[in-house]
Protein backbone atom coordinates (compact mmCIF):
# COMPACT_ATOMS: atom_id res chain seq x y z
CA UNK A 1 0.00 0.00 0.00
CA UNK A 2 2.88 2.49 0.62
CA UNK A 3 4.27 1.49 -2.84
CA UNK A 4 0.98 2.75 -4.14
CA UNK A 5 0.86 5.93 -2.55
CA UNK A 6 4.34 6.77 -3.18
CA UNK A 7 3.86 6.53 -7.11
CA UNK A 8 0.63 8.31 -6.60
CA UNK A 9 2.49 11.20 -5.18
CA UNK A 10 4.93 10.72 -7.86
CA UNK A 11 2.60 11.09 -10.75
CA UNK A 12 0.53 13.98 -9.26
CA UNK A 13 3.60 16.06 -7.72
CA UNK A 14 2.82 18.92 -10.06
CA UNK A 15 -0.74 19.07 -9.28
CA UNK A 16 -0.36 18.75 -5.09
CA UNK A 17 2.74 21.83 -5.51
CA UNK A 18 0.65 24.15 -7.51
CA UNK A 19 -2.75 23.74 -5.33
CA UNK A 20 -0.71 23.70 -2.08
CA UNK A 21 1.17 26.94 -3.06
CA UNK A 22 -1.89 28.89 -3.94
CA UNK A 23 -3.66 27.70 -0.90
CA UNK A 24 -0.33 28.51 1.48
CA UNK A 25 -0.30 31.48 -0.18
CA UNK A 26 -4.04 32.25 0.38
CA UNK A 27 -3.64 31.09 4.26
CA UNK A 28 -0.89 33.35 4.81
CA UNK A 29 -1.82 36.12 2.70
CA UNK A 30 -5.39 35.56 5.09
CA UNK A 31 -3.19 35.30 8.28
CA UNK A 32 -1.63 38.84 7.97
CA UNK A 33 -4.96 40.37 7.35
CA UNK A 34 -4.27 41.38 3.31
CA UNK A 35 -7.45 42.27 1.64
CA UNK A 36 -9.34 39.34 0.39
CA UNK A 37 -10.01 40.88 -3.20
CA UNK A 38 -5.87 41.28 -3.70
CA UNK A 39 -5.78 37.67 -2.37
CA UNK A 40 -8.83 36.51 -4.70
CA UNK A 41 -7.05 38.35 -7.86
CA UNK A 42 -3.50 36.37 -6.85
CA UNK A 43 -5.51 32.81 -7.00
CA UNK A 44 -7.21 33.62 -10.19
CA UNK A 45 -3.89 34.26 -12.21
CA UNK A 46 -1.58 31.72 -10.51
CA UNK A 47 -4.36 29.14 -11.42
CA UNK A 48 -4.22 30.46 -14.89
CA UNK A 49 -0.88 30.98 -15.18
CA UNK A 50 0.45 27.48 -14.31
CA UNK A 51 -2.92 25.57 -14.70
CA UNK A 52 -3.58 25.43 -10.89
CA UNK A 53 -7.37 24.63 -11.95
CA UNK A 54 -6.65 21.83 -13.96
CA UNK A 55 -4.46 20.30 -11.49
CA UNK A 56 -7.45 21.11 -9.07
CA UNK A 57 -9.86 19.28 -11.46
CA UNK A 58 -6.80 16.64 -12.21
CA UNK A 59 -7.05 16.04 -8.02
CA UNK A 60 -11.04 16.22 -7.69
CA UNK A 61 -11.47 13.75 -10.49
CA UNK A 62 -9.19 11.12 -8.48
CA UNK A 63 -11.66 11.05 -5.99
CA UNK A 64 -13.69 7.93 -6.69
CA UNK A 65 -17.12 7.92 -7.49
CA UNK A 66 -17.93 11.43 -6.68
CA UNK A 67 -14.90 12.92 -8.54
CA UNK A 68 -15.95 12.59 -12.19
CA UNK A 69 -19.40 13.73 -11.11
CA UNK A 70 -17.96 17.06 -8.95
CA UNK A 71 -15.85 18.16 -12.14
CA UNK A 72 -18.94 17.97 -14.11
CA UNK A 73 -21.03 19.75 -12.40
CA UNK A 74 -18.33 22.83 -12.14
CA UNK A 75 -17.33 22.30 -15.87
CA UNK A 76 -20.16 22.11 -17.93
CA UNK A 77 -22.12 24.72 -17.10
CA UNK A 78 -18.80 27.29 -17.80
CA UNK A 79 -19.01 25.73 -21.61
CA UNK A 80 -22.76 26.43 -21.37
CA UNK A 81 -21.87 30.28 -20.64
CA UNK A 82 -18.51 30.34 -22.86
CA UNK A 83 -21.41 29.31 -25.93
CA UNK A 84 -24.39 31.47 -24.42
CA UNK A 85 -21.83 34.30 -24.37
CA UNK A 86 -20.53 33.45 -27.96
CA UNK A 87 -23.82 33.52 -29.45
CA UNK A 88 -24.67 37.09 -27.50
CA UNK A 89 -21.35 38.50 -28.85
CA UNK A 90 -22.21 37.42 -32.46
CA UNK A 91 -26.18 39.02 -32.33
CA UNK A 92 -24.38 42.46 -31.32
CA UNK A 93 -21.84 42.08 -34.36
CA UNK A 94 -24.23 41.02 -36.58
CA UNK A 95 -26.54 43.91 -35.73
CA UNK A 96 -23.68 45.90 -35.79
CA UNK A 97 -23.32 44.90 -39.97
CA UNK A 98 -20.22 42.27 -39.48
CA UNK A 99 -22.22 39.79 -40.36
CA UNK A 100 -19.49 38.38 -42.91
CA UNK A 101 -16.98 38.55 -40.27
CA UNK A 102 -18.75 36.64 -37.97
CA UNK A 103 -19.96 33.43 -40.73
CA UNK A 104 -16.12 33.11 -41.38
CA UNK A 105 -15.26 33.22 -37.94
CA UNK A 106 -17.82 30.47 -36.96
CA UNK A 107 -17.07 28.47 -40.20
CA UNK A 108 -13.64 28.23 -38.87
CA UNK A 109 -14.99 27.10 -35.12
CA UNK A 110 -16.64 24.57 -36.93
CA UNK A 111 -13.43 23.61 -39.03
CA UNK A 112 -11.63 23.31 -35.40
CA UNK A 113 -14.50 20.96 -33.84
CA UNK A 114 -14.82 18.87 -36.47
CA UNK A 115 -11.01 18.51 -36.56
CA UNK A 116 -10.99 17.90 -32.70
CA UNK A 117 -13.64 15.01 -33.53
CA UNK A 118 -11.43 13.43 -36.41
CA UNK A 119 -8.15 13.61 -34.16
CA UNK A 120 -9.87 12.01 -31.39
CA UNK A 121 -11.49 9.10 -33.62
CA UNK A 122 -8.20 8.48 -34.91
CA UNK A 123 -6.20 8.71 -31.96
CA UNK A 124 -8.67 5.88 -30.55
CA UNK A 125 -8.44 3.90 -33.57
CA UNK A 126 -4.38 4.00 -33.92
CA UNK A 127 -3.37 4.20 -30.62
CA UNK A 128 0.85 5.26 -30.19
CA UNK A 129 1.30 2.03 -27.96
Amino acid sequence: MWSAFKSFVRSYWKAFAIVGGITGVIVVGLYFNVDAKILALFALVAGFVTNGFVALGTLVALIPVLGPLLVKVFTIPLFYLLNGLGYFVSLIAIKKGYGADVVSHRLLTVILFIGIIIGYVLGNLVPLR
